[in-house]
This record gives C-alpha cells, structure tokens and sequence, in this order.
C-alpha cells in the first residue's frame, strides 16, 4: 500500500516538473519574441531618424545593424526553444500518461481491496445473525 502511494507521489512530482519545464520554456520564448519586436521598433526607429532603410548604404546606422543582429539572435533563440518545447511537451504527456495509469491501477486494486472487505463484513454480519436466530 505505502510503495503504491510512493509510486503515485513519485508520478505527480514527474508531471509536476514537466509542466514547470514546459511552462519555462514558453515563458522564455514569449521574452525573447518581446525583446526582438523592441529591437524591431527600435530599428525601425533608427532608420527614420537617419533617413537610410538600405542595409547596404555605406552611412547606415550602426546601431541598427548591432540591433539586428541581436534581433536575428533572440529569433533563433526562439525557433531553437521551440523544438525543447515540443519534446519538452511530449515528455509531459508520456509522464501524465504513466501517472494516470498507476492510478487507474490504484484506483482498480482499492475498488477491489474494498469487495473484499465487504464480503467479509457481510460474512461477519452474516455470522452475528445465525448466532442470533439460534438463541
């Protein structure tokens, strides 16, 4: 009984931890998609501030050109924590898979634990009554 319970515990912690990993990895894909639309408006800022949208021009800003490529940078971040997130989800449903399955088990073995139980009381109740009648 108490290894059972441990199982479930130990299965709950591992969904727990799945979840937190997922939930962390979405959080710093939403930062960094934040901080690359900032460098984006900054940009884009520069660039009318300067009057040169041309990358090529040999006047334009630096600051731009530092802005994205630190823009390009966090955008790859990005796209390289989407693939962690969806392992990291798949792990997630593979622990939530095992955890439901040892409580469906557990659930099975205390429905059937209870049966017998009842039978037994049944029986006791049962004995009770007979001694009763001959009386």
């Amino acid at each position: 009984m108490k290894s059972r319970e441990t199982l479930i515990r130990l299965k709950r912690f591992q969904v727990d931890e799945k979840r937190r990993r997922v939930a962390q990895i979405e959080m710093m894909i939403a930062d960094f998609e934040r901080m690359a639309n900032e460098l984006d408006r900054e940009i884009k800022a520069e660039e009318a501030r300067s009057g040169i949208n041309d990358t090529g021009h040999f006047a334009y800003p630096t600051y731009a050109k530092a802005a994205k490529g630190r823009r390009d940078n966090l955008q790859q971040s990005a796209d390289n924590l989407r693939g962690q997130l969806d392992e990291a989800k798949a792990a997630l449903a593979e622990a939530f898979e095992d955890m439901k399955k040892v409580e469906i088990l557990d659930d099975r073995e205390k429905t059937a634990e209870r049966a017998v139980q009842g039978a037994r009381d049944q029986a006791a109740m049962d004995a009770i009554g007979l001694r009763m009648n001959r009386v």
